[in-house]
């Protein structure tokens, strides 16, 4: 009864959320409840409510001032240094120019935001690529590629979603994954440097203005930052650039090594951030709630995930879940339920929206998998695999605002990524499972 309530509870969800019937903050919150006084558990359920936002509330933390610190840093003018230097280095070469657009994209998706990455990026490099009649279809797949691979940053959504369902550290997810990460960035990379071999073949190299050095001039490098200049140049601090990213280096370092958790490695570099580059109280409490609507909309849905698998955990539906899957999975295929995820989430991720993915099929999956000895950290590892492939779905939001601000068609863009970012996903498949971040094999099974 519970596991046929637990699915009843997850296909409703989907759907309601795949049709837009709700939104997913709405539905996360309302469907569990109403599931869970069908099972009889109304008296129960506050407190199962309460322990599911426990669990979540750190990566909540964490998302709110990761976004509020990248937002200040795009403030403060840190990017815009790179991006001149990238406009005045390509100097009319194809190969330059979409290698660079793969950096950039890199570089400022480092706030988790799509698009915000893409807003910057293709304002910044479309004139570029027309100036030199390059193909806008190059610039949106290095881009789209470059900026799946920072999605899985800990204050990215997939990542922080797959902590929030599963009720594991985001570092425990994310350390592990950062070889499979240089390893995809490497491959888009490769791929940038073959798709602008293919534009140089296809229309050669075209000088366009030059300080006679070799380089654009710094006149005409401003000409292709439009949105960069429209910025409100009072909160640009060009003199504090190299404290600024000194300070988000020492922020990543600090990530990696994980000297404090997350949450308050954010807290207390954007605390810093606010005191350095705006130290008056007005000027940061403008700052602050210029950017609370965008952390408040992602936080607003891993609080209300926190509720969904705190009931789907405490009525027992997940573990029912579990039993029924491992009732019709052969005996055989247990023990690679890794591997099996991270097939599962490419056609997964692509057909369901990563709330219905995340937080209705994958718990599921991990709950499976314990019986074999697999870690639910190695299955959440598992299921980000389909990360690029996603992103190509209609379900995407941010990807119509890609192609709408390239000029491109949707289902060009389709077209020419697909091949490229299957790839990338088989690149981290098989990059994870030289390494052991989704083993083959149940160490207990």
């Amino acid at each position: 009864m519970l596991s046929l309530l637990g699915y009843g509870m997850i296909v409703v969800f989907m759907i309601l959320i795949m049709t837009k019937k709700l939104s997913a903050l709405v539905a996360l919150i309302i469907i569990p409840i109403i599931f869970a006084l069908i099972a009889g558990f109304g008296g129960e359920m506050g407190e199962m409510m309460i322990e599911g936002l426990k669990k979540v509330a750190p990566t909540a933390i964490m998302v709110i001032f990761a976004i509020l610190y990248f937002s200040t840093m795009f403030d403060t003018g840190l990017f815009d240094p790179i991006i001149r230097f990238f406009l005045r280095i390509i100097n009319g070469d194809p190969v330059k120019a979409v290698m660079c657009s793969a950096i950039l994209a890199a570089m400022v998706s480092l706030d988790g935001d799509g698009s915000t990455t893409y807003m910057i990026c293709v304002t910044a490099m479309l004139p570029l690529f027309k100036r030199i009649r390059l193909d806008p279809l190059a610039l949106t797949c290095v881009v789209f590629l470059s900026g799946s691979i920072t999605n899985l940053l800990p204050w990215g959504g997939p990542l922080a979603r797959v902590a929030a369902s599963l009720k594991v550290e985001s570092s425990d997810l994310f350390i592990p994954l950062i070889p499979t990460m240089v390893c995809g960035f490497v491959g888009v990379l490769v791929l940038s440097w073959y798709i602008g071999i293919r534009e140089r073949r296809r229309l050669g190299k075209l000088s366009i203005n030059t300080n006679g050095y070799g380089f654009v001039t710094e006149d005409d490098a401003e000409s292709y930052l439009p949105a960069i200049n429209e910025v409100n140049e009072e909160l640009r601090r060009p003199k504090l650039f190299w404290l600024n990213a000194g300070l988000t280096l020492l922020l990543m370092g600090s990530l990696v090594m994980e000297l404090l958790p997350l949450s308050v490695l954010f807290m207390v570099a954007f605390a810093l951030a606010l005191l350095i580059n705006y130290p008056h109280i007005d000027a940061q409490r403008q700052r602050i709630a210029a950017h609370a609507p965008a952390a408040l909309n992602q936080t607003s849905i891993f609080l209300a995930a926190g509720i969904f698998a705190g009931i789907l955990s405490g009525t027992g539906m997940v573990t029912a879940m579990s039993a029924s899957l491992l009732d019709v999975l052969p005996d055989s295929w247990g023990p690679y339920l890794a591997p099996i995820t991270a097939l599962i989430s490419l056609p997964g991720t692509f057909f369901m929206s990563n709330d219905a993915f995340y937080y209705g099929v994958l718990p599921v999956l991990a709950e499976a998998a314990k019986v074999y000895g697999i870690d639910p950290a190695e299955i959440g590892r598992a299921s980000l695999v389909g990360q690029p492939i996603h992103l190509l779905s209609p379900l995407v939001a941010s990807t119509y605002l890609l192609v709408g601000l390239a000029g491109v068609e949707f289902s060009d863009h389709q077209k020419y990524t697909f091949k490229w970012a299957f790839l990338l996903c088989m690149i981290f498949l098989a990059s994870g499972l030289l390494l052991g971040l989704y083993p083959l094999y149940s160490p207990g099974g």
